[in-house]
């Protein structure tokens, strides 16, 4: 089954209360809690079926006890921030496991494999619904949008990284965010630490590296049904690609590309989606072996790479988990 690719656009800030001091000798918590708190946090929202996303503040007079995350790499932050006993359900339960955190995440309540419903979503008496802006909506796939949930006195926290005009920097945002909303900004700020000195790494690896190379991107799992995404608005999704010095050929599209569109840009490389158990290397041979796509440079020089969806459109911190594994097998006497 195909992934739906949804997304939004926006930009995100971030407006904290600074949290007060006590003249008592020795802070307790509870002292601290009401000098942190209320905070507000400028985040967005949609309207229904739309694209456009507009600020919109979120106010916390206290920490949320009762998140559901609606997608693996949003449940999966917030373990890294020790929050799991507060997550109460996660929807679209696939893509890559973060190993470092799995066995917490063994123990949550999924949802489903799949996008859950706003039926679904309020069945976990949330307090908070977080994570990929693109899922806030009334559709089926759709936990309901930010303005539903708000009425109904549920708080929300669209990722930045979700939206177009999001990056990989982004996430450092959401976490800082996130550490501010629950009080964890040591968590917040040792996480965001262990994440940039990552992606120094890969760029110092790659720094002898002079040119980009080109790609695109494959949104298929069966040879014979090729679909070649664009991606022109996918900020993220480019930015990420970026990190490990590949352009997406098509970012500046964003109507459908043809297969002869494709063979005529002759990007260097092209990328194909894990999300399911398809055998791909199967569907891989099955383009190389493609005649019409004989001519192109990517199926001359066998440069075709999988990469797990959710390294694409989790718009998680894992993305460099990915590119980090794509550049391993691009430039593999860099990583030596």
């Amino acid at each position: 089954m195909k992934r739906k690719l949804l997304l939004g656009i926006g930009l995100a800030a971030l407006l904290t209360l600074t949290a007060c001091g006590d003249s008592s000798k020795g802070t307790s918590k509870e002292a601290e809690a009401k000098g942190h708190y209320p905070l507000t946090i400028q985040n967005y929202t949609k309207a229904e079926g739309g694209t456009t996303w507009d600020k919109k503040d979120q106010v916390f007079d206290a920490a949320p006890e009762r998140i559901m995350a609606n997608t693996r790499p949003a449940a999966e932050l917030l373990l890294h921030l020790g929050l799991g006993d507060k997550i109460v359900g996660v929807g679209a339960n696939f893509g890559a496991p973060d190993k470092s955190v799995e066995e917490e995440y063994s123990k949550l309540t999924i949802l489903s494999d799949e996008y859950v419903g706003k039926e679904v979503t309020l069945g976990t008496n949330p307090d908070l619904v977080f994570g990929r802006g693109g899922l806030f909506d009334n559709a089926d796939w759709g936990v309901g949008t930010v303005d539903t949930l708000n009425d109904m006195d549920i708080k929300t926290y669209v990722i930045e990284s979700s939206v177009t005009g999001g990056t990989y920097d982004s996430i450092y945002k959401d976490i800082e965010n996130i550490g501010n909303i629950f009080s964890v900004q040591d968590k917040a700020d040792s996480f965001i630490k262990e994440l940039k000195d990552k992606q120094t790494s890969i760029t110092s690896k790659l720094e002898s590296i002079q040119d980009h190379k080109t790609f695109a991107y494959l949104h298929t799992n069966d040879p014979n049904e090729i679909y070649v995404y664009p991606a022109g608005d996918e900020t993220f999704f480019n930015d990420a690609f970026n990190m490990v010095k590949l352009d997406n050929i098509f970012k500046k599209e964003t109507a459908d590309v043809s297969i002869e569109t494709l063979i005529e840009a002759d990007p260097d490389v092209l990328i194909l989606p894990e999300w399911d158990d398809a055998d791909l290397e199967k569907v891989k041979e099955g383009i190389y072996a493609n005649p019409k796509l004989s001519s192109m440079k990517a199926i001359k020089n066998k440069q075709i790479y999988v990469v797990d969806y959710n390294f694409m459109f989790g718009y998680g911190y894992n993305t460099i988990d990915g590119m980090e594994l794509l550049a391993k097998e691009i430039y593999p006497d860099l990583f030596k």
